[in-house]
Formats: C-alpha cells, structure tokens, sequence
C-alpha cells in the first residue's frame, strides 16, 4: 500500500462506501478494494483500485468523489472501470476497458479479475460461480492480449 494523503483519504472513503458491504463468502467487502490497492504500485492506480467499485456498488457518485478531493486522473479511471450501463455486455466492457489504453485502469482489472476468480476466498462453490470464473478468465486473457 502506498500511503499519501491521496491514497489516506481514498482509503477513508471506500471504507465509509462498503463499511456495510459482504462479499459472496460474507467476508467485509473492504478488503478486495484493499487487496487490490496493495497490488499497484503508484499514488494513482492505488487510490483507483480503492474506488473501483464505489461508484458502481454504492451510492457515491463521480461528482462526490470529486467534491471529497479526488483527482480528475483518478475519477477518470473509476469511470473507465465502473459497469453501471445494463445494456452493455460484460465482454463489451472489457473490451471497453482494453480500448481506453489506460494502463492502470487495465492493471487494476487484471487484478480485479485475478481476485475474483480465486475460489479460495469462497466457502461453497456452485456451477453458476464456475460459469462466472469461466466469464473472468476469459476477460483476463482479452486484457493481456495485444
């Protein structure tokens, strides 16, 4: 982890987002933001991978973000992960990911991805849960792919 001010003050607010959040094994969710945040390796990409899901899991908009002092830099790569259009198809949006260019938006998806299919994490594994580590899987191959 990575500790600025910057990086404090994103910690504080992912906490405050998903303070009552569980994760599919009932664990607080706060620690994949974390564990994520403790991958990267700059003041930028930590405090995005803290925000990755804030915007598209909670009621905090971009524009609370912001007014809570988030940079733009970061904002701009919170939006580029966040999922919120239900039109657009999950691969879509990995695709959309892998478009934008921007190295640590995928850095912090590839991680996101990584955490999300570790089955370790979960008590009970289900075939609808294969299916989804299946759909991970093949997202992380599209955003190592050149």
């Amino acid at each position: 982890m990575i500790y600025t001010e910057q990086t404090k003050n994103a910690m504080r607010i992912a906490y405050e987002a998903h303070k009552d959040g569980l994760d599919k094994s009932g664990l607080p969710y706060i620690y994949h933001p974390v564990h994520l945040a403790e991958q990267m390796d700059s003041e930028t990409s930590c405090c995005a991978a803290l925000l990755h899901d804030v915007a598209e899991d909670t009621a905090l908009s971009f524009e609370d973000l912001k007014a809570r002092g988030i940079s733009d830099q970061v904002i701009e790569i919170v939006k580029i992960l966040t999922h919120n259009d239900k039109t657009e198809e999950y691969m879509d949006y990995i695709h959309r990911i892998k478009d934008s260019g921007n190295a640590d938006a995928i850095k912090i998806k590839l991680a996101d991805l990584k955490h999300n299919a570790d089955i370790t994490r979960l008590d009970k594994v289900e075939n609808k849960l294969l299916d989804r580590i299946n759909r991970y899987k093949a997202a992380y191959e599209i955003l190592l792919s050149q």
